[in-house]
């Protein structure tokens, strides 16, 4: 069968031949003339799309003042638990005082039995007085020439004894008399009338809280930076705020929990603070100019460290590790970057270091995207 071939036939094949050559080349030809600025064809267009440099958001690092402080827990203490005790034995024959009676130093607070104490007192004195009475006549005697030095000596030694003796016995007999050494609030232990103390027994115990302290226990990683005398702030249980001062750090760590041991003076009124009230302090450290940013501009190398993304002066990526201060409700606090800093905050986890990035300000992004 022979098909015949027309001119219409032609005509559908050249405008078929037109149309793929113009898909191939890109061109659009008017009039039988190429455009001035021809495109380039699609896929030289890829490749310069790909060989275009990858646009990343970035924001100048800014230092700023920071407040710093090491949070500790704790509890308040007193300055002391002093116990007030008696220097001779015997039955409690009075207590001045009870649970919560304020004492200052030198009241008497209890009274023991003097029971034979007295009677060695009496018994005592009436041997000195014998002594005494003795060596005076003898003394008139020796003046006349009736006794020999010998014999006065002998009476002037018996006369010293029998006043040692007596001062022993008062000595002996003051100490019935129990009065506190210090100033306080009387708190428990304390001993009952009729109870048996026996020398070095605590007949009462006061509490010494003028001045009250916070303890608590200071990290190892933050003991560097805390030293006597910095200021510091203690919140009761209660929620009542107090400020104070660091006044004494130990000097070696807590084997079990690697912490070390702070005690904070308060400033309060005396007795305004109960002992033993768990509480939490907030040393304040001298400020210090650090930066901050945000979570999602933090990136990880190779090895594990933590740092940002930066694009330096020839907008080529680098990786600079940081240090970690602190975390608050909305960002990090760190160290390690410098002012102006060019930080990559979109787009860091699509380049890598050593690449070349088209950086365009944070502040034109959202304008953008606004």
């Amino acid at each position: 069968m022979n098909i015949k071939i027309t001119g219409s036939h032609i005509l559908a094949l050249a405008i078929t031949a037109g149309i793929a050559i113009w898909m191939l080349e890109g061109d659009v030809i008017v009039g039988g003339k190429t455009p001035e600025n021809p495109k380039p064809a699609i896929a030289e267009r890829s490749e310069e799309a790909i060989a275009e440099p990858f646009k990343v958001s970035v924001v100048k690092a800014k230092a700023v003042q920071r407040d710093q402080s090491v949070p500790i827990r704790g509890r308040t203490k007193a300055d002391a638990i002093i116990p007030i005790r008696a220097e001779t034995g015997g039955i409690l024959e009075k207590r001045l005082v009870g649970r919560g009676d304020r004492v200052n130093a030198g009241d008497l607070v209890c009274v023991i039995e003097g029971g034979a104490r007295q009677s060695s007192l009496d018994s005592a004195k009436a041997s000195l007085a014998t002594a005494q009475a003795e060596y005076d006549a003898n003394l008139s005697l020796s003046k006349k020439g009736f006794t020999t030095d010998i014999r006065m000596r002998q009476l002037e030694a018996t006369l010293n004894a029998a006043k040692s003796q007596v001062r022993q016995a008062e000595i002996e007999m003051s100490r019935v008399e129990v009065r506190a050494n210090a100033t306080g609030v009387v708190q428990d232990p304390i001993a009952a009338v009729g109870d048996v103390l026996q020398p070095g027994g605590a007949c009462i115990t006061l509490n010494d809280s003028d001045p009250m302290f916070f303890t608590g226990q200071v990290p190892e990683r933050a003991i560097g930076a805390v030293v006597a005398g910095m200021p510091a702030e203690v919140t009761l249980i209660t929620g009542e705020t107090i400020k104070g001062e660091v006044s004494y750090m130990a000097p070696s760590a807590d084997p079990q929990t690697r912490t070390f041991a702070t005690d904070i003076k308060l400033e309060a009124a005396e007795g305004a603070i109960r002992d033993g009230l768990t509480a939490t302090a907030k040393i304040i450290l001298p400020p210090s100019r650090s930066y901050k940013i945000s979570p999602s501009w933090i990136s990880l190398a190779d090895n594990g460290a933590v740092g940002v993304k930066l694009v330096d002066d020839k907008d080529q990526v680098t990786f600079k590790k940081l240090e970690i201060l602190s975390q608050t409700n909305d960002g990090f606090w760190v160290n390690g970057l410098e002012e102006g800093d060019r930080i990559i905050t979109l787009g860091q986890e699509y380049v890598v270091a050593g690449e070349t990035v088209n950086p365009i300000p944070e502040e034109i992004v959202k304008a953008e995207a606004n």
